[in-house]
């Protein structure tokens, strides 16, 4: 397999690859004059003794002064130099340690003397290299069809840029059904870039909103014979709207992203099977889709669960740390997560039937 990805790549290919990615983090290196926001570039360090603190549940971390030199390279005090103290500890929980070379996003204070706070660390450059990186492989393997994957992506960027900035004007009140127009958006868009204007496309579509649909209803029906115990919906933190509808929002485009995929595999394989074998009866492509399905909604539902439980891992162990038992902590963190999974286990497999069955019925034998 690496062997002919390999022989399909030019070394021109891979130059132009390589060129690509660090002209791009060398632009966002040296763009500081494009930034309202003030820069200061970091030039010396001076790191001061590190003091033990160590809590009532017998966790230790150690603090840290630090105070570094540098310039301010934009805005109406560029070139000025300014010293700025720091603060941070080694679990860097809440704050950071800076380094000589980084460029940091600073307030400044003209009051009683030019002096500056900081408030983030200047990321663009190594985000630019690694989506140059991204870039550049999809045009290498993928040639011209590079261009529909990452025209799809920009496309669904501004159409969940725009859901969200209706669900903020109404203040959350439609939530699901903004969410719920922007899946079918997301889906026949995707779709027909990815897979273009034709019967496997539209036997796709037919099989993945039905299965996000049937796994939706299915969802609210156990919620409301279970009355949601056991969904601790206050672990959704700093949410300022009902949180329910926002969590079926969440997993309506969760489980929505992973039955597309498996979906598009499933047809796309089914009608190459079916051109090469027209005489296959409807029933022999439906047990061919689930034998396809089988082999891959395992690792697919395993994907689905590292992310969804990877995400909470942190705050986790934080509440395991501070004392709680795993019971709370489960509850507090991973319980949405975990739920989140299920229900995207039960698209998946509703996926299989309906993709499977949607190919035998439609698609025919000189079908492209």
């Amino acid at each position: 397999m690496n062997d002919k990805l390999t022989s399909k790549m030019t070394w021109l290919q891979i130059a132009l690859v390589v060129a690509f990615c660090f002209l791009a983090a060398f632009f966002c290196q040296h763009n500081d004059g494009l930034y309202q926001q003030t820069i200061y570039q970091v030039n010396q360090v001076q790191n001061g003794k590190a003091t033990k603190m160590t809590d009532e549940f017998q966790n230790v971390d150690h603090y840290h002064n630090q105070r570094f030199f540098g310039t301010i390279t934009n805005g109406k005090y560029a070139g000025h130099h300014l010293s700025i103290k720091n603060a941070y500890s080694d679990s860097h929980a809440m704050d950071h340690q800076y380094t000589k070379g980084q460029k940091l996003f600073i307030t400044l204070h003209t009051q009683p003397k030019l002096h500056a706070t900081v408030k983030d660390i200047k990321r663009d450059a190594p985000i630019a290299f690694l989506l140059a990186i991204a870039i550049s492989l999809l045009f290498v393997i993928l040639k011209l069809r590079g261009v529909t994957v990452i025209s799809s992506i920009l496309i669904n960027t501004i159409l969940f840029w725009v859901a969200v900035k209706l669900d903020h004007n109404n203040n959350g009140a439609a939530v699901i059904w903004i969410f719920s127009v922007l899946a079918v958006v997301f889906c026949f868009v995707t779709l027909l870039l990815v897979m273009g204007w034709s019967k496997k496309m539209l036997v796709t579509l037919s099989a993945v909103l039905c299965a996000t649909a049937a796994t939706i209803l299915i969802t609210l029906i156990v919620f409301g014979l279970t009355n949601e115990r056991g969904i601790y919906y206050e672990s959704m933190q700093y949410v300022t709207q009902l949180p329910k509808p926002l969590f079926i929002a969440e997993v309506l485009i969760g489980v929505l992203g992973a039955v597309m995929d498996e979906a598009t595999d499933i047809v796309a394989s089914l009608a190459t099977l079916k051109q090469e074998r027209p005489e296959l009866s409807s029933m022999a492509i439906f047990k061919s889709g689930r034998a396809i399905g089988k082999s891959i909604m395992g690792p697919l539902i395993n994907v689905l669960f590292f992310i969804f439980m990877a995400e909470t891992l942190a705050m986790t162990l934080l509440y395991l740390k501070n004392g709680n038992t795993w019971h709370y902590s489960f509850s507090m963190n991973m319980s949405l997560g975990m739920t989140s999974s299920l229900i995207s286990g039960i698209g998946i497999v509703l996926t299989v039937i309906l993709s499977s069955a949607f190919a035998g019925l439609w698609i025919k034998g000189d079908e492209r």
